[in-house]
């Protein structure tokens, strides 16, 4: 692929992502116009889009991005005040995953919105933008809404708290939400500047080494500890490699990776057993991970693997049913654009 169809491509997806960004500057994770709740704002689909915009280079969409989030956190802040000094009991007293992208209200039905790895996910970019030198935080209103944050995570005692992490479905103890939750709260102690609980810390690395390779209990591997890799890069190389190695042997397919095995969501067949969903982004999150450990053949292969999926009208699905290529209508996801994106970015660096 030469630099100008590289460059040709980041530019047709961005102006695929722009389509799904709303007025107070948040992605909806899918098209409006579809009929799967898709058009609301996730917690942690924001952090993965908002990669595209700042490997292009787009900081104003970035910023705008932010800025919203810590609007809805300023906005809850008298209810993650009191789940800093009491202990939450309820999925509805933690802090919800998905948000009205205009009024910025929780989607407070139940959903598996108790998901530790989406707030880990926020606080953990907000670090990096800062280690970065692209802060994200306005004022000190903004400086305190972190520190709550932080407190927050800690007080829910994250490292032994079961949540429905990444895939909002039953709650256990997932690596990829510890895993979250370490590398920002370690991110942030590197930045300075905020009170870090280093016993929180050292119980969430512990919890994660007894965990991995898990995901968690119920499941041997899954999609969701690629995280650990990319961004969070929260696992030495050799633990990297045994997650990439697991997931590629029982979890890759042609058209994507299943995010587990007996994964019910889009299950094409109907005891919901044997034909799971082909999870597009997975390809290009290989790709980028591959590509992070210097194995540059592997990262290439998955790339194009990724560029596969794209539809004939130029978009990247959130999934295929097994053994298919037919996409479910979730099209473009804002996730499955933005990774591929990050692909094509990282990968196109050394060219």
């Amino acid at each position: 692929m030469t630099d100008a169809e590289r460059q040709k491509l980041v530019a047709r997806h961005l102006d695929n992502m722009r389509t799904l960004i709303g007025p107070r500057g948040l992605f909806l994770a899918s098209s409006q116009s579809v009929s799967t709740g898709y058009d609301k704002a996730w917690l942690r689909d924001n952090v993965y889009e908002a990669l595209a915009f700042e490997y292009a280079g787009e900081w104003d969409i970035v910023a705008h991005t932010y800025h919203s989030l810590l609007d809805i956190f300023d906005k809850h802040i008298d209810k993650i005040n009191w789940a800093v000094t009491n202990k939450p009991f309820e999925s509805w007293q933690f802090i919800h995953a998905r948000y009205n992208p205009e009024t910025l209200e929780e989607f407070w039905e139940s959903w598996g919105n108790k998901q530790h790895d989406a707030v880990g996910a926020v606080l953990f970019k907000l670090a990096d933008f800062e280690a970065k030198g692209h802060s994200m935080l306005r004022d000190d209103v903004d400086r305190r809404t972190v520190q709550t944050l932080i407190h927050y995570i800690c007080n829910v005692e994250y490292w032994h708290d079961a949540d429905s992490g990444m895939w909002e479905e039953n709650e256990e103890i997932h690596a990829s939400s510890i895993g979250a939750v370490v590398a920002a709260l370690k991110k942030w102690q590197e930045v300075g500047g905020f009170d870090i609980d280093q016993a929180a810390i050292d119980r969430g690395e512990a919890a994660l080494k007894n965990l991995l390779p898990r995901e968690s209990e119920s499941k041997y591997t899954d999609l969701a500890l690629i995280s650990l890799i990319y961004p969070y890069r929260v696992v030495d190389d050799v633990t990297a490699r045994e997650i990439i190695t697991n997931l590629e042997y029982h979890l890759e397919k042609d058209k994507g990776v299943m995010r587990y095995k007996f994964d019910r969501y889009y299950n094409k067949n109907p005891d919901g057993y044997s034909e799971e969903a082909e999870w597009c982004f997975g390809l290009s999150w290989l790709a980028i991970s591959h590509h992070l450990l210097g194995d540059t053949d592997k990262a290439e292969a998955h790339l194009k693997k990724a560029l596969d999926t794209v539809t004939a009208q130029g978009k990247v699905p959130e999934l295929y049913l097994s053994n298919t290529d037919q996409p479910n209508e979730n099209t473009p996801l804002g996730w499955s654009e933005a990774m591929l994106i990050v692909a094509l970015i990282r990968l196109g660096e050394e060219q």
